[in-house]
């Protein structure tokens, strides 16, 4: 893998795309700063030998070019402290000013460009202005993975300008390794967990999936649409009417591979979409009608908590419930707490899309699990079994 401990940066101006995509509050304080944290070992890695970094990323999505709310300038009092250095800022990614500004770089010096969507150019990966951004530096670093499935100027037509100098930063080098543990070299038993509302944005996953596990957990809003399939009764609970054929489709090859599906056996149902419904617990296939399933219940919990401390590898991707409200989050809670309790058995547990991530950091435990992926979109594609164009560029 060409990674930066392939390389020496002394006296190199390193372009590094990174993902600082981060939240701000309305006083555009930072509120989780995860993504910048993932990134600072790959630029002090970078400036500890002798080299100076030119730092280029997006943040949101701005539609008619620059918007104060959008401007990375926001995240300088935060990055300098990080970096323990006063890291300079070209209020334009591209103009005679950044290039000024990145020619005078001295060795361990920081500078940030402005967000890169401000210019269209970006989104649409126009190779001129590739170019332009290709000759502030030297060296190109691509440590973006939330971006990698992205054929975006600065995520992947950049890298051509590059022959022979491109590399992954660190949090590439480990979503590679780390998913790749998962999908090729995974230890048996083989467990994916697979939540969240819709079946549409998971099929390509369970497809690729399939042959690979040993047991496959479904739940979430998209259990409904294979209880339906098989004949149950779900009230008014979320369904894909188009998707039922797909979903006896999949509970059929999973016999035929001998995958152990799991499917709720009982959910926690509402009579409104709100946490402060009426609730009951009922048999998932017989849920009465007006009623809606908006978690997983105890007996479910209790079956995929056996299965899941007894797996050596887990993937999980999706919640259980409705986690966001207090009265149906145990399910999401309990499977986070039984994979964390799995992986101190010895289980290697990837975490990754961005409901479970958010769900393992509500509860507490993301140090806990083996790895917990950046890239919500980019690892979907990833396990899908997709070629990302960031991930591409760097290789060929």
């Amino acid at each position: 893998m060409k990674t930066i401990d392939n390389y020496n940066f002394a006296n190199k101006k390193a372009l590094i795309r990174v993902d600082f995509n981060v939240p701000l509050n309305e006083k555009f304080e930072i509120t989780d700063a995860t993504r910048i944290n993932a990134a600072i070992p790959t630029i002090k890695k970078i400036i500890s030998e002798g080299g100076s970094v030119i730092l280029m990323s997006h943040l949101g999505r701005p539609k008619q070019g620059p918007e104060e709310k959008f401007s990375l300038k926001h995240l300088i009092p935060y990055l300098s402290e990080k970096l323990n250095t006063k890291v300079k800022f070209a209020d334009n990614c591209v103009d005679n000013s950044a290039k000024e500004k990145a020619k005078s770089l001295l060795p361990g010096e920081v500078l940030l460009l402005e967000n890169l969507r401000f210019q269209k150019e970006e989104t649409k990966g126009d190779e001129a202005f590739a170019k332009k951004l290709s000759e502030l530096g030297d060296v190109y670093v691509n440590d973006a993975f939330g971006s990698a499935h992205r054929a975006h100027s600065s995520t992947a037509i950049i890298a051509k300008f590059f022959p022979k100098e491109k590399f992954f930063g660190y949090i590439m080098e480990n979503e590679l390794k780390n998913i790749n543990k998962v999908i090729k070299k995974n230890e048996k038993p083989f467990t994916a967990i697979l939540g969240g509302a819709k079946v549409s944005g998971k099929i390509e996953i369970i497809k690729n999936l399939l042959d690979k596990v040993d047991n496959m957990i479904i739940g979430g809003g998209m259990m409904f649409t294979f209880i339906k399939a098989l004949g149950g009764e779900i009230g008014s609970s979320m369904i894909e009417e188009d998707l039922l054929n797909v979903a006896l489709e999949t509970i059929e090859k999973a016999k035929e591979l001998g995958v152990n599906l799991l499917i709720p056996t009982d959910a926690v149902i509402a009579d409104v979409f709100s946490n402060d419904a009426q609730i009951l617990t009922s048999d998932s296939n017989n849920i009465p009608e007006g009623w809606m399933g908006l978690d997983i219940a105890d007996e479910s919990i209790k079956d995929f908590s056996i299965i899941i401390e007894n797996s050596k590898t887990l993937l999980w991707n999706g919640p259980m419930g409705v986690f966001e409200m207090s009265n149906f989050e145990n399910g999401t809670k309990a499977i986070a707490e039984a994979v964390a309790e799995a992986t101190k058995k010895g289980a290697f547990s990837l975490i990754g899309g961005g409901d479970s991530v958010a769900a393992i950091n509500k509860y507490g435990l993301a140090n806990k699990v083996s790895y917990v992926s950046t890239g919500g979109g980019a690892m979907l594609e990833f396990i899908e079994g997709k070629e990302l164009p960031g991930i591409k560029a760097i290789e060929e």
